[in-house]
């Protein structure tokens, strides 16, 4: 093979790598967008993106009434919460994020918990938790969710064993919000859409 071929060769080789590559990122971008990969943003019909006030879901053998919903957005990555409501009284979540692959978990609020977010490591109710991430979202919010319509949201996320997490939140001014959170496989999860959506 003479040098020209070579070349040649080697020039077609590195665009097919250029190509893979720009396929690769534009699948990821899509995957980020609120919605997953869905055009204009819109979540898929009847997934959990789609909750809203008013429809009922099945977790684990648990009815809960959607009472609200907090759109969250920080770059690129965007996530969703669903405020729930049972007969216990307890305030719960269920939070989606389908960034590459979709995460369901259900957090259930600890109103008395006395510990604060920043160190590396937190115990709570007998389990320890490690740091995660940290950042600060733009949110929307809809339903009875006891916040204004817009606003920020500042956030420390711990992660143990088994899919344990701990939350930390806090919107606007307030204090911290403390939670405690299970991943659910998306099986777990029967959405009982509204009247309008049937």
């Amino acid at each position: 093979m003479d040098g020209s071929m070579t070349y040649l060769v080697a020039a077609v080789a590195v665009i097919a790598v250029a190509v893979i590559v720009i396929i690769v990122l534009a699948r990821r971008r899509a995957a980020a967008r609120p919605g997953g990969a869905v055009p204009g943003g819109r979540p898929p019909r009847g997934g959990p993106h789609r909750l809203a006030p008013g429809d009922r879901v099945r977790i684990r053998e648990r009815e809960y009434a959607v009472s609200g919903t907090i759109r969250l957005v920080e770059g690129d990555w965007s996530w969703v919460q669903h405020l729930l409501d049972d007969a216990s009284g307890t305030r719960h979540r269920l939070s989606v994020d389908d960034g590459l692959d979709l995460e369901l978990v259900l957090w259930t609020a600890e109103p008395g918990a006395t510990v604060t977010p920043g160190a590396p490591t937190i115990d709570l109710g007998g389990r320890r938790y490690t740091w995660a991430e940290t950042g600060q979202a733009r949110y929307t919010a809809i339903g009875e969710t006891g916040l204004p319509a817009a606003g920020t949201m500042r956030y420390h996320d711990y992660e143990s064993g088994g899919g344990a997490r701990l939350s930390f939140e806090a919107y606007g001014e307030e204090g911290w919000r403390v939670a405690r959170g299970d991943l659910l496989d998306p099986a777990e999860l029967t959405i009982r859409p509204t009247a309008e959506e049937r």
